[in-house]
C-alpha cells in the first residue's frame, strides 16, 4: 500500500509553505476564521481555519450593503497557516491542537463541561490571533435533526456545470444569489416543533465561501446551524475531491457523533442527493426519519446535466423505511411532510 500522498498534494504542500513564508515577509498577519461547531454534553466538534491575511483586511468592518456587492473571488484571498499550533480554550481548560496541511482545525473534544445550548469557545493562535467559535451543544436524548444540501436546495445557483459553478463562486456578487422559495419557512416550522434540534448544512462548496453562505442564510431567515463544507484542490489520493464521498462521509460521521438523532435529509434531484440519501437510509435506517427532495425545473436540469431528467433510475436505492417526498419548493414540501416529521 502506498504511504506517500499523491504527488499533486505534495506539490500543493510545498506551494503553501512557500506562500506562507513569502506573505509573512510581506507583513501578512495570522487570522482565525471560526466555523460553527456542534456536539453533545459528552463530545463537541470544533471547526476553524488558520490563515494569513493582508493587514488591510484585518479589523476592518464592512457594512452589509458593501458585502452584498462584493465579487465572490474576494473570499479566496488568503494563505493557509500550515500545521500551525493553537489552543482551544473552554473555561479553565486548554486543549492544544495543530492545523492541518490546509490550515484547518477539525477536532472532537470530550469532557468539555458545556451544558446544552449555544456557547462561544475561544481559539488562540501562536501568532497572536484569537477568535470565538459558536458551538451548539445538543441534548444527548434529542431524536430530531435536519441535514440539508445548499446549492439548488436552498440557494438557486444553477449548478453544477463547471463554468457556471466558477461564475457563481468567483464572479457573482452576494446580492445576485436567490433563495429557493419556502425553504426557510420549512426549516423554521420543523425546528419550531423541535426546539434545540440540530441543523447541519452539508455541501461540496469551498470553506472559503463560509462567510458569504452564513450571511445569505441569516439574510433569508434560515435558522442557525453548522456548515460542513470542503477544501477544494488535490487530496492525498488524487487531483480532486469527490463530492459524493464528502457527503457520504459527513452522514456517516453525523450518525456516529449524534447516535440518537433520526435525520430529515433535505436535498435536490439535480445530481446525487436522492441516491445518496436512499443509500444512507438503506444502510442505517435507524438514523433517517424522512428524505426531502426539491425538484428542479426542466431549465435547471438542462443546465445541471445538459439533458432532461429521466423518469426512472435503474440503479437507485429503494429503502423500505424513511419515506421520500418531492416538490419544487419549500411550501410544497411542507404540505407533503405533514404527519411524517412528527412520527
Amino acid at each position: 500500500m502506498k504511504s506517500r500522498p499523491f504527488f499533486a498534494a505534495r506539490l500543493e504542500d510545498r506551494l503553501n509553505r512557500f506562500l506562507e513564508r513569502l506573505f509573512l515577509r510581506m507583513g501578512w498577519q495570522e487570522a482565525i476564521t471560526p466555523y460553527t461547531g456542534f456536539g453533545t454534553t459528552q463530545q463537541i466538534r470544533i471547526l476553524a481555519r488558520m490563515a494569513l491575511l493582508p493587514p488591510k483586511r484585518l479589523g476592518i468592518f464592512q457594512a452589509a450593503t458593501d458585502l452584498m456587492h462584493r465579487r465572490g473571488w474576494r473570499n479566496f484571498i488568503s494563505a493557509a497557516r500550515v500545521a500551525s499550533p493553537a489552543h482551544i480554550v473552554i473555561g479553565d481548560l486548554r486543549f492544544p491542537v495543530v492545523a492541518d496541511r490546509g490550515g484547518y482545525i477539525d477536532v472532537r473534544i470530550r469532557d468539555h463541561g458545556l451544558p446544552v445550548g449555544w456557547h462561544q469557545v475561544r481559539i488562540d493562535g501562536t501568532g497572536g490571533s484569537s477568535t470565538l467559535v459558536p458551538v451548539h451543544v445538543i441534548d444527548a436524548n434529542e431524536t430530531f435533526g435536519i441535514v440539508s444540501d445548499i446549492d439548488d436546495t436552498i440557494i438557486s445557483t444553477w449548478l453544477p456545470r463547471p463554468l457556471t459553478a466558477a461564475w457563481n463562486s468567483f464572479v457573482l456578487t452576494e446580492g445576485a444569489r436567490q433563495a429557493v422559495p419556502g425553504m426557510a419557512r420549512l426549516f423554521q416550522r420543523m425546528l419550531a416543533d423541535h426546539p434545540g434540534a440540530p441543523l447541519i448544512f452539508v455541501s461540496t462548496g469551498a470553506w472559503n465561501t463560509y462567510p458569504m453562505v452564513t450571511r445569505f442564510l441569516r439574510r433569508h431567515g434560515f435558522p442557525d446551524g453548522a456548515l460542513l463544507l470542503t477544501d477544494w484542490g488535490p487530496t492525498n489520493t488524487g487531483w480532486f475531491r469527490s463530492g459524493s464521498d464528502h457527503k457520504r462521509n459527513c452522514l456517516r460521521e453525523l450518525a456516529r457523533d449524534l447516535p440518537n438523532v433520526r435525520w430529515v435529509l433535505v436535498g435536490d434531484d439535480g445530481q446525487h442527493d436522492p441516491e445518496l440519501y436512499a443509500e444512507f437510509a438503506t444502510l442505517q435506517p435507524e438514523h433517517v426519519r424522512a428524505r426531502v427532495i426539491r425538484e428542479l425545473s426542466p431549465g435547471e436540469h438542462a443546465l445541471a446535466h445538459g439533458i432532461m431528467p429521466s423518469a426512472t433510475n435503474p440503479w437507485e436505492w429503494t429503502p423500505d423505511l424513511a419515506p421520500e417526498v418531492r416538490a419544487p419548493d419549500g411550501d410544497g414540501l411542507t404540505v407533503k411532510l405533514r404527519g411524517i416529521v412528527d412520527r
